[in-house]
């Protein structure tokens, strides 16, 4: 049997199944985090970090703004909550949206939107955003998200200050807790348990 050489991407801190299971055939694995090194051969190990989009980094702030009706005056943060699995996300939002809105502007990615709060003033939430995703990233002065391991390292290639709630124990394996820790470690991200969220 030849050995083909391959190139495998260790996208989570400990190698989930269907990678564990390819290790062998591999001659090099490129991982996301410094902790997954640990959990893999010394010889085939590379600490790459991601690929992010190229799209990503071409954002225009005042198109971001522009695109929500905002201000340039005040500052934004942007939720990206999604929306099954970030119910308490998006309800511990809408619960402190008065004291935000105070100093800030939201923009709220939330998946089914509230139409209680469609003519919010200095708050908008869409149900998806795709070609204008890189405009709000760039106009976000703050991003609150779930801590899955592409989106943190995007948020880390764009120097963006961020909140980070994973997915609870409950609701996944645990992998984006992993992600969190590691980041909030290495100081890139302040981190907040979801069974410890509150507005």
């Amino acid at each position: 049997r030849q050995k083909v050489p391959c190139v495998l991407h260790e996208s989570d801190i400990s190698p989930g199944l269907a990678n564990r299971l390819c290790i062998p055939s591999a001659t090099a694995i490129c991982a996301k985090f410094p902790e997954t090194i640990a959990n893999l051969p010394e010889d085939k190990a590379y600490l790459t970090g991601t690929p992010i989009r190229s799209e990503l980094f071409s954002g225009n702030r005042l198109k971001g703004l522009d695109f929500c009706g905002f201000t340039a005056n005040k500052p934004v943060i942007l939720v990206i909550g999604g929306s099954l699995g970030s119910v308490r996300v998006n309800e511990a939002v809408r619960e402190i949206l008065p004291k935000l809105l105070e100093k800030y502007q939201v923009i709220h990615l939330c998946g089914k939107v509230d139409e209680s709060l469609k003519q919010t003033e200095g708050y908008v939430q869409f149900e998806y955003i795709q070609k204008e995703l890189c405009d709000l990233l760039d106009a976000a002065d703050l991003v609150i998200s779930r801590a899955g391991a592409n989106a943190i390292c995007e948020l880390l290639a764009l120097h963006k200050p961020n909140i980070l709630i994973p997915l609870s124990l409950e609701a996944s394996r645990g992998d984006q807790i992993l992600n969190a820790a590691s980041f909030e470690k290495q100081g890139f991200s302040y981190v907040i348990k979801e069974e410890e969220l509150t507005s």
